[in-house]
């Protein structure tokens, strides 16, 4: 049985998008999720490059907050979490997502030993640079993957900040990450580290999947805005894309407003994700 944590939303596309459905009205809504996902909500989406986050410990469905923001915003990237909490207590510093600079990042899962054993914990944070160690605030394994992350792309990657990130670069430093997190904490119990993430600087989302679920969406059987949106293309909106230009991709934990979006599980291991240009990539 799968363990029930963390949800996921997020997605990136060519047309600013309102967020109301996703998050509020859809048949499985976010808010609808924070039922047996009590304990913290985070959305954070993009204005002119940089992203404006909103976080609380509260349950996203008794949040006033959350049902405003739902019904305002509109964004071309937009990441969104609720929390069941795992490792690190309710609180507002372990909310996710979780920034630094222009990067969010968020993630469903746990570290196998990073609770109870002061080892994991120590190695675990040893894959942080120095230079980002007074950032980690909170007390989740989470927030701690995010800086083992950017410690990684740090060393390929001279800027972080900079919008034009390869897609390549950050879906190998994600992936050689996890593997790190992994013979570290494995010894803990076979398949007790769960690390299915999210990640993006606004311009490049990229999304991998590991032992928890993860849906992909790029296109939609029927687009309902065919006859009204700008960027619609016939032959393009509604088909499936396996390596070219999309018009979004939208990843999720749990299938969000199934009609009309054409929902994809993610297999164990796999990354996906779109650059600045929408150029959609996966690596198996």
């Amino acid at each position: 049985m799968l363990s029930a944590m963390c949800r996921l939303y997020a997605f990136r596309s060519t047309v600013r998008s309102g967020v109301h459905r996703s998050l509020v009205a859809a048949e499985n809504a976010l808010v609808q999720q924070s039922i047996a996902h009590p304990h913290g909500w985070g959305i954070g989406y993009y204005v002119d490059d940089y992203p404006h986050l909103y976080r609380s410990p509260a349950q996203a469905l008794e949040d006033g907050l959350f049902h405003e923001l739902g019904g305002v915003v509109a964004a071309y990237t937009l990441l969104g979490h609720i929390r069941k909490a795992s490792v690190g207590g309710v609180n507002l510093l372990n909310c996710h997502p979780f920034q630094f600079g222009n990067w969010l990042f968020a993630h469903n899962g746990e570290i196998a030993g990073y609770n109870e054993d002061p080892d994991v914990r120590e190695r675990v944070r040893g894959l942080v640079a120095p230079r980002f160690e007074r950032h980690v605030l909170g007390s989740t394994d989470s927030e701690v993957i995010f800086y083992a992350f950017l410690t990684r792309l740090l060393n390929r990657c001279e800027d972080l900040h900079q919008p034009g990130v390869p897609f390549e670069s950050a879906a190998d430093e994600l992936r050689r990450t996890v593997d790190d997190i992994l013979a570290i904490s494995d010894a803990h119990g076979a398949d007790r580290t769960k690390l299915t993430v999210i990640a993006t600087n606004g311009n490049l989302l990229i999304g991998h999947c590991f032992r928890m679920p993860l849906y992909r969406s790029t296109y939609k059987s029927i687009c309902p805005e065919r006859a009204t949106c700008a960027s619609y293309l016939d032959g393009v909106c509604e088909a499936p894309v396996e390596d070219g230009i999309v018009r979004h991709l939208v990843l999720a934990s749990e299938k969000v407003a199934e009609n009309p979006n054409v929902w994809i599980p993610m297999v164990e291991g796999e990354t996906v994700g779109v650059d600045h240009a929408m150029h959609y990539r996966r690596v198996p």
